[in-house]
């Protein structure tokens, strides 16, 4: 039997989940899923998200299939690696978090404003449930007590500062060796990519690599700001309980 690494990320939205997505489809042992619990969450919130009818009619819509895929689906024959892009609040309550037990999880924090302000562009009226912050804390603290694999939490703003550095050391935690094709890939659209890309996508598929780390103090716009102090309050937490990997090969602090 193949020695296989199946990596579930965690993350909201505007969180560089896709280019991550991108820097780990470019490794040549790598496949990669964009948000499999995408169509079960439209179904089930009823939520009218740009291309819902596409998104409903590309992929399953029982959350218990696409666990079930993607722990125990058989790879390409090239693909050691199994890269999963997800996002926190596509995980509603009714679902079983045994199926992480079989993955390697990773949980990707950013500063709750950038997010705020990129979501907002998109969705100008959404709760703070979109935003993905109550359920990756839920779901890291699940991971923590029950998987025998401890969780991995590291900052996207580390990623943006230093990606190689970054990138290397989380491979480092998954085992699997680093790959310098992560930190550049070819521009334009993935067969992969979810028939939400159009809406949403633009930006990577312009870039060939990871942007500069932007250290502005971003300010939020009055009518986000409660939601703003609860996910923030969440984002704090998670930086507080959680080991993330930082600027050294060991896990720390950051």
């Amino acid at each position: 039997m193949r020695n296989e690494c199946r990596i579930a990320m965690w993350s909201g939205p505007r969180n560089i989940s896709t280019a991550m997505m991108r820097a780990f489809e470019n490794r040549a042992d790598t496949c990669v899923v964009d948000e499999p619990l995408y169509a079960y969450y439209l179904q089930q919130t009823g939520l009218q998200h740009p291309a819902r009818a596409e998104i409903l009619a590309s992929m399953s819509t029982r959350w218990q299939l696409v666990a079930e895929q993607l722990t125990q689906g058989a790879l390409d024959t090239n693909c050691t690696v199994f890269y999963q892009k997800h996002m926190t609040h596509h995980v509603l309550p009714e679902v079983d978090l045994a199926f992480t037990k079989h993955l390697k999880n990773v949980f990707l924090l950013r500063e709750p404003a950038k997010i705020i302000n990129s979501y907002a562009k998109i969705r100008p009226q959404f709760s703070i449930d979109e935003l993905g912050f109550v359920q990756q804390w839920h779901i890291y603290q699940y991971c923590l007590a029950n998987n025998t694999v401890p969780p991995i939490v590291m900052d996207s703003q580390w990623v943006l500062s230093e990606p190689k550095k970054a990138l290397s050391a989380l491979c480092s935690h998954l085992h699997i060796p680093f790959s310098e094709k992560m930190l550049c890939w070819p521009k334009g659209k993935r067969q992969s990519d979810g028939v939400w890309a159009p809406y949403w996508y633009a930006n990577v598929e312009a870039s060939c690599g990871f942007e500069k780390a932007n250290d502005t103090v971003v300010q939020v716009a009055p009518q986000y700001q409660k939601i703003y102090q609860q996910a923030r309050e969440i984002y704090l937490k998670m930086q507080r309980s959680a080991t993330l990997i930082a600027d050294k090969s060991s896990a720390e602090v950051y």
